[in-house]
């Protein structure tokens, strides 16, 4: 026998009864970007992989490990997208949407691809929401993009499950001198690092400071701070980042071992993290990219932004148990039908029912079957009414109305009646 097909590891279905859940908080984030006034944006999932290499850096875990590559026919190495800022700042340069300072807001949302070890919150396709801003390069726009979150946060119901921390990796020289000062406290101590440490640290030191192992977490107790290399600028704009938190009572931890994975990263980095799910604590992550523009062949450009994992969200949600009782209610109503002149009558009624009544989710039977047959289907369908025509009922002009949840008993109701009648009921359900 052939093997079964199946999806691919890391990359799963999403069912049915689990899209409510992400309508919901999908749509959540979209009315709250628009209310900021961000605009969305949607890129290819494939680039040329010079694209990644150029911005994310050639010594990256990501580009290194972690990148879907390949040939196509015409022989040029493409990858499915890893994260979406490359992405977006290559939309942003080839459309000339930065030209001559022009503030840019954007959003995107969809999958990233990384071969990584799948485990629960971590996934080889994963979906991120990401958001994006060019030509603003004050700590004001690193503060609403805070605060945009954290107001996330309150309507999701998440503000006490998350925990918000900064850093800041000042400018290109900074880092670079601190740098320098890492790998000469690090090399003489060379022998007591791990193995992945001994091996970033003639690629990519910073990361070190993110290692998961206690001797090397020990080690770097005493080792040179990013802060103590920080120059006046960077200094000062991580001062009026947290002024603003402050004055808008966004609580934050200032972690200076927080570099993020990416090396086009500068000044400002930050991290949503949680504790309520394991080892995959980050659920929103970003910063500061003033000098990817120009490092991709623009203009110098600033760059700030963000992206949020959306499995990780809904998980925490659903840990949490914050889902909201309604969105799992795919139907208001169900219109059962007995005989075909009560078939062919219910037709019209549902759709004068929809033209009067915009947005009402009405399931009519199809399949045919007896009264009781079509009720077990309306009460399995999670619809709070439904209503009843029959031969009786068609004859007299009238519709039965039942409610599904306990709220009354049947009764009839007028065909003229009833969207009124219907509209009033929903509302009081």
């Amino acid at each position: 026998m052939s093997k079964s097909l199946q999806a691919i590891r890391g990359m799963n279905d999403i069912l049915p009864e689990q899209s409510p859940l992400w309508r919901y908080f999908e749509g959540t984030v979209a009315s709250l970007l628009d209310e900021y006034g961000y605009r969305q944006i949607r890129m290819p999932i494939v680039e040329v992989t010079e694209l990644f290499k150029r911005s994310i850096g050639e010594v990256t875990d990501i580009v290194e490990k972690e990148m879907y590559t390949f040939d196509d026919r015409n022989g040029d190495s493409l990858t499915l997208r890893p994260e979406g800022t490359a992405s977006c700042v290559r939309a942003v340069l080839e459309h000339g949407l930065s030209n001559n300072g022009q503030v840019q807001k954007l959003w995107y949302i969809g999958p990233m691809f990384r071969y990584e070890r799948p485990q629960k919150g971590r996934y080889r396709q994963f979906h991120q929401i990401g958001v994006e801003v060019f030509n603003l390069a004050g700590p004001d726009i690193d503060a609403e993009l805070i605060a945009l979150t954290w107001r996330l946060w309150t309507r999701l119901g998440l503000r006490d499950a998350v925990t918000l921390e900064l850093n800041s990796l000042g400018t290109s020289e900074a880092r670079a001198r601190y740098r320098d000062a890492l790998v000469d406290y690090l090399s003489a101590r060379k022998e007591q690092l791990d193995e992945d440490s001994k091996r970033r640290l003639g690629s990519n030191p910073l990361r070190i400071l993110d290692s998961k192992v206690p001797e090397t977490q020990a080690l770097l107790v005493d080792a040179p701070k990013l802060v103590d290399h920080l120059d006046d600028e960077s200094r000062e704009h991580f001062e009026g980042l947290k002024a603003r938190l402050d004055a808008l009572g966004i609580r934050y931890v200032v972690n200076p071992k927080l570099v993020r994975g990416l090396d086009y990263y500068s000044k400002t980095v930050f991290e949503w993290v949680t504790d309520k799910l394991g080892a995959q604590g980050t659920v929103c992550a970003g910063g500061r990219y003033d000098g990817l523009v120009e490092q991709m062949g623009g203009r110098p450009t600033a760059g700030v932004g963000f992206a949020m994992g959306i499995e990780r969200l809904i998980l925490l949600l659903e840990t949490l148990e914050l889902v909201p009782e309604e969105i799992s209610r795919q139907v208001d109503v169900y219109l059962c039908a007995l005989g075909e002149a009560a078939e062919l009558e219910g037709l019209k009624l549902a759709e004068g029912l929809r033209d009067r009544l915009p947005g009402l989710r009405l399931q009519v039977n199809a399949g045919g079957g007896n009264f009781k047959t079509q009720l077990k289907k309306a009460d399995k369908s999670a619809a709070l009414f439904a209503l009843v025509l029959g031969e009786d009922e068609l004859a007299r002009q009238v519709i039965g109305f039942k409610p599904l949840r306990g709220q009354g008993e049947q009764q009839e109701i007028s065909q003229a009646a009833l969207a009124e009648h219907l509209a009033t009921s929903l509302s009081q359900a």
